[in-house]
């Protein structure tokens, strides 16, 4: 049983009323109430991501079996109702009595929190599941759930769960030969702000999982229109080698094969991949008894570690650093590095519920032995890859070092100018970072009208202009010295790359406001790819917007004018208004149209206006689609236009 206290959030009653304020006030949420009272400490959040996240909680259940060695093949289904199905070959659960509860292993397994085979009772070698609370969350925040169980290889159960309670006890509904669990659910939408699944987003979490699980299974089918079924399988032998491969796609390779490493030690094991290639940016993925671990931790600090001195040491050895100069610091030999990190162990301490970040130090040591030994054989007997990683260190080494020059020279710059904040930015007057926001406008003249319409209390203005710098080609010495991006980043006032320090930046609403054509698109595909590779954390932050200015103004007689943010709206508000003036269909191209007030009245007051968070569920797959659109290859870029072609709806001829 779970308990959580809730005192009352009217302070009328704890202040003022203090004798209204006693035990009558204490409410202790019992069983799976604590879960749908406050869901977002169990899930992180209630929107699509936390839907999404129901999903991962089932199949890590699955894939547990799998680490166990026994499932070789998970089903997940999308229904019809945006149900979800996740059927395995496993063992299936327990279906008999629980000793301490008198009702059935399932029943607890559904129905009790911190309730699971991971505690150290044999059950589990490693597992994702720490807490145990997967599943029970997940029939806590379903409007239903059933799980159907072969354990026995005999008898086929069932149990039905309405918003976690049970409709019955666990009854027996036949007969099968083939253990495994197939559980079926459907999100509660009193729950979530949203129940549509999104297919890519699954399909990148179960790749991920069958990555991490070299030989398992991951069959992903969407049934949710009939005639129009789509179908996707994972297998990979390869493992997290395999992984590598994936991440370096269409990326110009330094050497062939992956680099796999290997070990165990005191019940711990690590798979490590690596390989180099010519961007300018790191990619590195860590996990923990396949949780991804987003902030890291000692895994993924003891790899670092021990990458660096050893390219070092190597380097040292051949005479190609010589004892007075600079060695070669981490961002140095980790430019260009496509890696995977998947440790797993008995007892993983992860830091807080939502598992990011892995605190065992044990680990740290095993894994910084592990590369040091593996990795120092390697080069000494793959000296041709080694000089081409060692070049690619040295030369990330000159322009880190023509980097701090150009900083240098731009904060000189700086210095001797009124100010140091960009000339062109009208910054607000607000300093609380958590109040202000700063608009991003392509054009002088739309920047011109953003400057008088906006809020001068808490919205910043800062106008572009001319073309971009593509930072997927640049190494960073470019970026500093860059007339178009210098400003963003002395505006934003965090730093960029491995320095960028999110708790500097000076707003927490970052929006790109560009004009609502391809050169517009173009505009905002520049600056993502920007945040991306060179401040990724004010992305993960949510601190990242798209303005959406309108399309159309629409005006009839008298009235006030009507706005459309794309022509299914447009002809919606003619057909509502029974026609407009002659010159009433006007569309914009572009925002220096606007003046001033309607500026503000369409795309700045908060009140009214549509502005679209980035966020960045899969690190991976948005690392491929910068690399895709933005990157050096021209065949992969070609190909995907000649796919996607049919879906365009903005082409601007």
């Amino acid at each position: 049983m779970s308990e959580e206290i809730l005192h009352s959030e009217n302070p009328s009653v704890d202040q003022k009323n203090g004798k209204d304020y006693n035990e009558s006030q204490i409410q202790i949420l019992e069983g799976l109430e604590a879960v749908r009272k406050r869901p977002g400490m169990y899930i992180g959040t209630t929107s699509s991501r936390g839907l999404h996240h129901l999903v991962h909680e089932i199949v890590d259940n699955a894939v547990d079996e799998a680490l166990a060695g026994f499932c070789t093949h998970i089903k997940v289904d999308i229904l019809p109702g945006e149900i979800i199905r996740v059927e395995d070959n496993g063992r299936g659960i327990p279906t008999g009595v629980h000793p301490k509860t008198g009702t059935s292993t399932v029943e607890v397994v559904y129905t009790v929190l911190h309730a699971g085979g991971k505690f150290g009772g044999g059950g589990y070698k490693v597992s994702g599941g720490l807490h145990g609370v997967g599943a029970s969350v997940v029939n806590a925040l379903s409007e239903w759930l059933e799980v159907v169980v072969c354990h026995d290889g005999e008898n086929l159960m069932m149990q039905r769960f309405e918003r976690g309670v049970p409709c019955y006890s666990l009854k027996k509904i036949g007969e099968q030969k083939e253990t495994g669990t197939t559980v079926t659910f459907k999100p509660d939408p009193e729950m979530f702000e949203d129940t549509v699944y999104d297919y890519d987003t699954l399909k990148s979490l179960l790749r991920e999982a069958a990555f991490l699980t070299a030989g398992l299974r991951i069959t992903l089918t969407d049934r949710r229109n009939p005639d129009e079924i789509e179908q996707e399988s994972f297998c990979y032998e390869g493992g997290v080698a395999s992984f590598v491969e994936f991440l370096n796609t269409n990326k110009g390779l330094i050497h062939d094969k992956v680099i796999f490493i290997s070990g165990t030690k005191d019940g711990s094991s690590a798979d490590i991949a690596l390989q180099y290639n010519d961007s300018y940016n790191e990619n590195i993925l860590s996990f923990a008894n396949n949780v991804r671990t987003t902030e890291g931790g000692m895994h993924e600090t003891g790899f670092k570690t021990a990458l660096t001195r050893v390219i070092n040491d190597y380097a040292k050895k051949k005479n190609i650093i010589k004892s007075d100069d600079k060695i070669l610091t981490g961002d140095d030999v980790r430019e260009g590095l496509a890696a995977v990190i998947s440790v797993k162990l008995q007892e993983p301490q992860f830091e807080g519920q939502t598992k990011t970040k892995l605190g065992n130090s044990e680990i740290r040591t095993m894994v910084d032995a592990l590369v040091q030994e593996k990795l120092t054989a390697f080069l000494e007997e793959n000296p041709a890859v080694a000089k081409l990683i060692l070049e690619k260190s040295v030369a990330a080494s000159r322009a880190r070092e023509a980097a701090r020059k150009a900083k240098e020279a731009t904060r000189r710059k700086s210095a001797l100018d009124s100010a140091s904040l960009p000339g062109k930015l009208a910054d607000c007057q607000d300093r609380n970072p958590e109040n202000t926001e700063i608009y991003i406008v392509e054009g002088d003249s739309a920047g011109g009208s953003a400057k008088q319409g906006r809020d001068r209390k808490y919205q910043a203005i800062l106008p572009l202009w001319g073309k971009m710098l593509n930072v997927e080609k640049a190494r960073v010495d470019r970026i500093y010295g860059n007339d178009k991006l210098a400003p963003i980043i002395t505006a934003l006032g965090a730093g960029i790359g491995s320095e960028f320090d999110v708790t500097k930046v000076r707003y927490h609403k970052v929006i790109i406001m560009a004009d609502a054509d391809v050169d517009g698109s173009h505009i905002r595909c520049l600056l993502l790819t920007f945040f991306f590779r060179y401040m990724r954390p004010l992305i993960e932050a949510g601190y990242v917007y798209l303005a959406q200015p309108p399309l159309y103004k629409i005006q009839k007689g008298k009235l006030p004018p009507r706005y459309a943010y794309d022509d299914k709206e447009m002809q919606e508000i003619v057909n509502e208004l029974g026609g407009v003036n002659e010159d009433g269909i006007q569309r914009y191209k572009g925002l220096g149209e606007m003046n001033p007030e309607q500026l503000w009245e369409t795309t700045m007051d908060p009140s009214c206006r549509t502005i679209r968070k980035v966020e960045m569920e899969d690190a991976a797959a948005a690392d491929a689609a910068f690399t895709l659109l933005m990157g050096d290859l021209v065949a992969p870029r070609k190909e995907y236009i000649e796919k996607h072609a049919k879906y365009v709806t903005n082409l601007d001829i």
